[in-house]
């Protein structure tokens, strides 16, 4: 699959964040634990350069935890601040709010020599569409101060929310790069629902899914889920998945489309066990494969 997409409001988005960067003093990148290289935006990336750089590994509750933690040491390795969470947990609230202020201390200790007091660290949230901003968001102020929709392009300007006297937060829309270079890039971001799918054939999507995880030994879950052998080819799988689900159309034919978005729906709601698409082994994360892009 070849798929691209780049709104146009996704330029203006682009263009507001070049501003309001100016005035942050880091920037909270939020990646899909299950795709951290994959998810990661170069523009980001680029924009935030020379500010403090705090790393969320979001939705790690449907990741490996072992390729989870590789990559939070990969990201440490760079100097980042890394943390690996669920967004919708009020639990983690206290481990991001440690990992945002260790961040922030040079910047506290900046102020302090020149006698400011008191002023509040400004961060801005950034991240690819449909990655949780707006939930974490929700998560630290504790109340419904963003929008929030399993969908992207929910968000679509940025806002400022206080919450705490020390920390001010820059809420942004998900915005991602004009071309993916690498196709398999565009597909695992569609995997994970971020890519708007009226433009993505969800037949397709969940063949290439399938086909994905059968090469790169990850279909375990799916084979016990929908009884497969594993032997079979995508399509062949997709057309057992519409039996046993019963997605069957005019003479029993097998309604293949249903049967697809069984798959992506599962597949992201982590029913087909904790998946990593990608490990920090086989990704560069020092931002010289972003440049190509």
């Amino acid at each position: 699959m070849n798929i691209q997409w780049y709104p146009g409001h996704m330029t203006k988005a682009r263009r507001e964040m070049e501003t309001d960067v100016r005035i942050v003093d880091m920037v909270i990148e939020l990646l899909d634990a299950r795709a951290p290289y994959s998810s990661g935006n170069p523009e980001i990336r680029r924009l935030g350069q020379g500010k403090e750089r705090v790393i969320v590994l979001n939705k790690a509750d449907l990741a490996d935890a072992a390729t989870t933690a590789a990559w939070q040491r990969a990201f440490q390795a760079e100097g980042a601040h890394c943390v690996a969470m669920d967004a919708r947990g009020s639990g983690n609230r206290k481990l991001l709010m440690r990992t945002i202020d260790a961040a922030a201390e040079a910047k506290r200790e900046r102020d302090r020599k020149r006698g400011i007091l008191n002023r509040p660290v400004r961060a801005m949230v950034a991240g690819i569409p449909n990655v949780g901003k707006s939930t974490l968001i929700n998560m630290l102020s504790g109340r419904s101060s963003a929008k929030t929709g399993n969908k992207p392009g929910v968000t679509r300007g940025n806002q400022w929310i206080r919450f705490h006297q020390s920390v001010e937060l820059l809420d942004t829309p998900g915005i991602l790069w004009p071309k993916f270079e690498d196709p398999a890039i565009g597909e695992k971001i569609a995997f994970l629902g971020s890519i708007n799918e009226m433009i993505v054939d969800k037949t397709e999507l969940a063949v290439t899914l399938l086909g994905f995880l059968q090469a790169n030994g990850k279909l375990a879950g799916a084979a016990e889920r929908y009884a497969l052998t594993g032997t079979e080819s995508p399509v062949e799988m997709l057309c057992r998945i519409a039996e046993r689900r019963g997605c069957l159309g005019a003479g029993g034919a097998a309604d293949t489309e249903k049967a697809a978005a069984i798959v992506i729906n599962e597949f992201r709601s982590g029913a087909l066990g904790r998946i990593s698409l990608e490990a920090p082994e086989e990704e560069k994360t020092d931002g010289t494969q972003n440049a190509e892009r």
